[in-house]
């Protein structure tokens, strides 16, 4: 099979209050507005090399919209398309801002993807914003701890090794790695990507009865003072850091977390791996080696097993695991 997917294009992210995450984004984030239309509010990073990487979009509750990914070339949008339509999961063509011609669908726990090839290059080659360094789309944002560019997405799925398995099979991703709970055989994160990264996709253990949630995504710093750096005015800032800084086991990469106006959390990375092996076989972990904190001298906060619509059903607490299992998270530190 060829290589279909790329890399993560966009996340959208839907709402109540689109000016202030569009405010915080521009003046916190350093982020710029690029344009407007009636789906949503377009941001870009400095570093990004595509028009935009961030939506914004309303909606009565803060959730994620859709994530988009570009193919590695026509041909293979017109051949992932019929694998999606193979397995079930039609969706539609439209035309998007910025890319054009470009597929949407709902997968099978219930997350909206976009899939296209065509894009917007974005490059300044005058005025101020025109960076000496002739392959950076644009120059280095003034605000102090701007990240370079998104990086990736982690959403929620109620079994985690069938999405992972869905998603290779239909989609091409490569699995990287796995965890398992120390007590019982039961999946409950995994890291999946397009391309040489250690992931730009994860997903976690979802026990709510609601489909599509979504717990995080990421920016890209290109090194560890600089994520540092953000995490210090985030903090001036009145922002509060709700994990980190550490190093996840899985992946190796430096990361915090926090929350943006909305409640949506943002997780900010930087380091790890890169991975070309193409038989790569994926590592199992146990909560207990680190995958998550790969120092396992902090508890992990509750509050990181919150994800986006929040959860409902009597089943699953209310933060969408199921009891048993996040105190055996919360106590392994995964």
């Amino acid at each position: 099979m060829i290589t279909l997917l790329s890399h993560l294009s966009y996340v959208a992210l839907t709402t109540p209050d689109v000016e202030a995450s569009v405010d915080f984004y521009v003046n916190q984030v350093g982020m710029t507005v690029v344009g407007r239309d009636d789906h949503g509010v377009y941001l870009r990073c400095w570093g990004d090399y595509y028009s935009y990487s961030l939506v914004i979009v309303a909606g009565d509750e803060v959730s994620l919209d859709s994530m988009a990914w570009r193919t590695t070339s026509a041909e293979a949008l017109d051949a992932v398309v019929e694998r999606v339509e193979a397995a079930g999961a039609a969706g539609e063509w439209f035309d998007a801002f910025g890319i054009g011609r470009a597929y949407r669908f709902v997968g099978p726990w219930g997350h909206t993807m976009v899939l296209h090839w065509e894009a917007t290059h974005h490059r300044y080659t005058g005025g101020d914003l025109a960076s000496t360094f002739p392959d950076r789309p644009q120059r280095r944002s003034k605000i102090a701890g701007a990240p370079r560019q998104l990086d990736h997405v982690t959403i929620c799925a109620s079994d985690v090794d069938a999405f992972a398995q869905w998603y290779s099979d239909v989609l091409g991703f490569r699995l990287m790695a796995r965890t398992e709970l120390e007590q019982a055989p039961i999946s409950v994160f995994s890291v999946l990507t397009t391309n040489e990264k250690s992931h730009d996709l994860g997903v976690v253990l979802d026990g709510s009865t609601r489909a599509g949630r979504v717990n995080h995504f990421a920016f890209w710093y290109d090194t560890r003072e600089e994520m540092l750096i953000a995490a210090d005015l985030l903090m001036e800032s009145g922002v509060h850091i709700e994990y980190g800084p550490t190093i996840h086991g899985i992946g190796e990469q430096s990361f915090l977390y926090y929350r943006d106006p909305s409640t949506m959390r943002v997780e900010l990375n930087t380091g790890g791996y890169r991975n070309y092996v193409p038989d790569w076989e994926p590592q199992t972990w146990v909560t207990s080696q680190g995958s998550f904190d790969i120092y396992r001298n902090t508890t992990m906060p509750l509050s990181l097993s919150e994800s986006f619509p929040p959860a409902d059903g009597p089943t699953a607490t209310e933060e969408g695991v199921p009891e048993e299992i996040r105190a055996q998270l919360l106590k392994g530190k995964a």
